[in-house]
């Protein structure tokens, strides 16, 4: 499995086995707007009251345990698959942000979460004057 890692000026390919980091990952977006990150994960199995995203400083949170379908006594699987499944997960972001301010919303097991950035991080035009 090919993961592409995105960095400010630059985009390249990055080799990782499946199940880095470890065990099964979420799949997600985290991009960068003028005014905010957005960050969209597929989050399947997931309650919005099981889910807690803390930020601290410049590094985001996320953490969550889907639990496992009940099974009675006299289940037999011929293939099983799907398990209870734990959601931990830590980005560093790189520009700081308005932790406050941010919203989160999950529908249908997908999550957006938008984090305004702090004033000081976002860009300014600079009016050249001339003499």
């Amino acid at each position: 499995m090919v993961h592409m890692i995105v960095q400010p000026h630059r985009m390249r390919m990055m080799e990782q086995p499946t199940g880095f980091n470890g065990g099964r990952r979420y799949p997600m977006d985290i991009r960068s707007e003028e005014d905010e990150f957005v960050l969209t994960a597929a989050l399947p199995g997931i309650r919005s009251e099981d889910l807690n995203i803390e930020i601290k400083e410049d590094i985001l949170s996320l953490r969550a345990q889907a639990a496992p379908a009940e099974e009675g006594e006299q289940t037999h699987y011929l293939l099983k698959e799907i398990q209870g499944m734990d959601l931990d997960r830590k980005f560093r972001l790189p520009d700081p942000v308005k932790a406050d301010k941010a919203e989160a919303r999950m529908e249908n097991g997908l999550l957006t979460l938008r984090i305004p950035k702090a004033e000081e991080a976002r860009p300014r035009q600079i009016k050249v004057k001339t003499i």
